[in-house]
């Protein structure tokens, strides 16, 4: 028996998901030479500012890659000059990652393809469809943040 699981949230989520991130990388690979997990991986530390740089570990847990992906990544990256690695002050075993200057421009580039994607995606909605998109799906992650926390879990 043939099932349709095309108006399913979570197969939905994915596939859009996917064609997105395939998308994406497509772009990316052929506009700034980056994959799209480089991207992610300056993203990330990007997003985390000049607090403690992050370790590879935890690129790894933000990224939800293995630190061993994670690893192969950052030697590229390092070999390119768009991050470096310092080692931990308190923990040999430890590096942390630091963004290099040349890589905000490589970040700004990764995020105009993805506003330029945005807008392809999006152009079949109106307006107001894309605020009320953004704002349903944001409301979703917040349960699924209190679910997986245990604050909306059932006893």
């Amino acid at each position: 028996m043939k099932r349709d699981f095309t108006q399913r949230f979570g197969f939905l989520v994915k596939s859009v998901g996917k064609l997105y991130s395939e998308e994406f990388d497509r772009l990316a690979r052929e506009r700034i030479g980056l994959t799209s997990a480089q991207c992610r991986l300056l993203g990330a530390l990007a997003m985390h500012g000049d607090e403690e740089p992050l370790s590879q570990a935890e690129l790894a847990q933000r990224l939800d890659l293995t630190p061993m992906a994670v690893a192969g990544l950052c030697d590229r990256m390092a070999a390119a000059g768009w991050i470096r690695r310092e080692p931990s002050a308190t923990d040999r075993r430890v590096n942390k990652i630091h963004l290099e200057p040349s890589a905000e421009k490589a970040l700004d580039s990764a995020l105009s393809l993805s506003d330029g994607l945005n807008a392809r995606v999006m152009a079949v909605l109106s307006q107001p469809e894309r605020a009320q998109l953004l704002s349903l799906l944001a409301k979703v992650q917040g349960s699924l943040v209190d679910i997986t926390s245990g604050e909306g879990k059932k006893p």
